[in-house]
């Protein structure tokens, strides 16, 4: 009863903190919907060329709050499968903080902020690249989305004039999934523990990548808690804690799965997430690379 009601308010804690962005990213796309004509919606599809640069860099803040956004925007069409990745490899939720409360030396959080960043940019904009390739000679009249069609999904009757108001039921309805969502994850981790999951990722490095990869998947923010602590324990190597925390995009994933109702172009989106992230963590481990 005790782990419940521990894991109950933190639940309902990393839920009330991400209220603000997800309201204020449902606010903005109520109004892009409800104001901006089509051409202008165009020119930010246009422009979004430059998402994954934007949204890796902008990625780094240390918040789950960022991801949730990137998946609505992902879901309303605003935003490129590139820059969505981009933000996720990104983001490193609670990373930063635990980093400097333990006092890590500037330079080292620096560096790997700095590759976190460089993978995250480099893969969003290569993404972009191939789909624009692969879609070329298609007709992607079918793909298109509108912010719109989330309300549609939803059946909140959005189109009655009132943004606030649409914008407050979506906000709702993510947050309460959010919820349920952590809870349930909360109580496995805080059955299971974490120290059985050291243990199994200790002196594999190849498996340790591969582990840490689908770890760092779970949504929630307990697992970039997590690598980062077995990290500075000494259990991760640099390769392991960089590909748990790369596909760490916390409830982004949640989000993602809540907006876009495309199960197999999520699970797509998932799957591409995992192998980037363990393709730079393979990669970090083979080349020896300390920060």
């Amino acid at each position: 009863m005790e782990l419940f009601i521990d894991v109950l308010k933190e639940a309902a804690l990393d839920t009330v903190k991400l209220l603000p962005f997800l309201f204020l990213t449902y606010l903005l796309m109520e109004y892009l919907e409800e104001k901006a004509q089509e051409h202008t919606i165009e020119l930010v599809r246009r422009t979004g060329r430059l998402g994954p640069l934007v949204g890796g860099v902008a990625g780094i803040l240390p918040q789950c709050g960022f991801s949730a956004a990137a998946s609505s925007l992902y879901a309303g069409g605003v935003v490129t499968l590139g820059t969505l990745l981009a933000i996720f490899l990104s983001t490193s939720d609670e990373m930063l903080p635990i980093f400097i409360s333990e006092t890590v030396p500037a330079a080292t959080i620096g560096r790997i902020l700095l590759t976190k960043v460089l993978f995250a940019v480099f893969t969003g904009f290569a993404v972009d690249a191939l789909n624009r390739l692969r879609h070329r000679k298609k007709n992607t009249a079918q793909e298109e989305r509108h912010i719109h069609d989330l309300c549609e999904q939803d059946h909140c009757h959005c189109e009655e004039g009132n943004i606030a108001m649409s914008a407050l039921r979506h906000t709702l309805q993510i947050a309460l999934f959010i919820f349920v969502i952590s809870l349930i994850i909360g109580l496995l981790i805080g059955i299971f523990g974490e120290e059985a999951l050291g243990g199994v990722l200790m002196n594999r490095p190849v498996v340790g990548v591969l582990l840490s990869g689908l770890v760092g998947l779970i949504p929630n923010c307990a697992a970039s808690v997590m690598i980062t602590e077995l990290y500075l324990k000494g259990i991760l190597g640099a390769g392991q804690m960089m590909a748990g925390l790369l596909v760490s995009a916390g409830v982004g994933l949640l989000v993602l799965f809540r907006t876009h109702r495309h199960v197999r172009k999520n699970l797509q989106i998932v799957g591409i997430l995992y192998l980037c992230g363990v393709f730079w963590g393979l990669l970090i481990e083979l080349m020896h690379i300390a920060f």
